[in-house]
């Protein structure tokens, strides 16, 4: 744990800012949080009370408990003894760069000011701030008080200090941070997922495959390896002794034929309503909720596994 964090103030909590305020807590963190939404206080500290038993699960800091949340109404006060702020408010680029001018005025000067913004610029974002200097990417996974990855990130403006000391929060936290090394539209994660929703829905717009078959095809098959290894050290495995370099020899070629081939879908109002259909009729009579839960269950064992194995990043 990072000695110098101990406060944290959450800055808009729908449901990612509830996420990281139940895992922050889970850190042994007192927590300040604010968000102007009516009924934003009651709908937080039952989010942290349901995301409290996979974060046990997981395993508790020393004193982590969900009584060192505290409620504010006024964003300046959720901010006044923040030594870092994580900021998850609407991902609309006027609004982001007002509250961050008003969280730079109020938040302590030492305080890192991070965003879990899912593809806006730092530069942009850190506009008005009268010391830009502090404001970094701090992009999580959705739900973050489960998956480890954090994008961390600077704009123009940044101070390369503050990128290493969220970096190193993050750590010592127990995330896995990288770094987001040039700023692009989407980051790094979600323009990986945006490559296989592209393809995806191609997919089904072509009659090539169900939304179902698509689900199984990933699920079922390279989604499995993806879990454990990323895309690069997956193809190494694939090309046996040669690694691979031996298989890019082999199939750099049919790949590059791939990409050529690869769909550029209109996500149109058609399109919208096939794949809405799909994923209606693969529910059947399941319910969204009861498959979240075998999957945070689920997720919780893989990590756990791979953790003890040592083995595996």
């Amino acid at each position: 744990m990072d000695s110098t964090v101990k406060r944290v103030a959450v800055v808009a909590t729908g449901v990612i800012g509830a996420s990281w305020a139940a895992y922050f807590l889970a850190q042994g963190l007192d927590v300040d949080a604010w968000d102007p939404s009516p009924g934003a206080q009651q709908r937080l500290r039952a989010a942290v009370a349901t995301h409290w038993e996979a974060l046990s699960r997981q395993g508790l800091a020393a004193g982590a408990r969900q009584d060192r949340l505290r409620w504010h109404d006024r964003l300046e006060d959720a901010l006044a003894q923040a030594d870092f702020v994580q900021e998850s408010g609407p991902e609309r680029l006027d609004f982001k760069v007002d509250l961050f001018r008003r969280m730079d005025a109020a938040a302590p000067a030492q305080a890192i000011l991070a965003s879990s913004s899912s593809g806006l610029a730092v530069t942009d974002m850190q506009q008005a701030c009268a010391r830009p200097g502090r404001v970094v990417l701090g992009h999580p996974f959705n739900p973050p008080h489960m998956i480890p990855l954090v994008e961390v990130g600077g704009g123009q403006h940044t101070a390369p200090e503050a990128v290493a000391q969220a970096m190193a929060f993050y750590a010592r936290i127990g995330k896995r941070p990288i770094q987001v090394r040039r700023e692009i539209k989407g980051h790094i994660a979600n323009r990986l997922q945006a490559a296989l929703w592209r393809e995806a829905f191609h997919l089904v717009n072509e009659g090539v495959a169900t939304v179902s078959d698509i689900d199984t095809a990933i699920a079922q098959g390279p989604g499995l390896r993806w879990a454990l290894m990323g895309p690069f050290m997956n193809l190494h495995l694939s090309g046996g002794e040669g690694g691979i370099a031996h298989l890019l020899a082999h199939l750099g070629g049919p790949i590059e034929d791939w990409w050529r081939d690869l769909g550029t879908p209109a996500m149109d109002a058609a399109l919208q309503h096939q794949v809405a259909e799909g994923v209606a009729q693969e529910l059947g009579t399941r319910q969204a909720g009861d498959l979240a839960r075998a999957r945070d269950a689920l997720l919780i064992d893989l990590l756990r596994a791979k953790q003890s194995s040592g083995a595996l990043d």
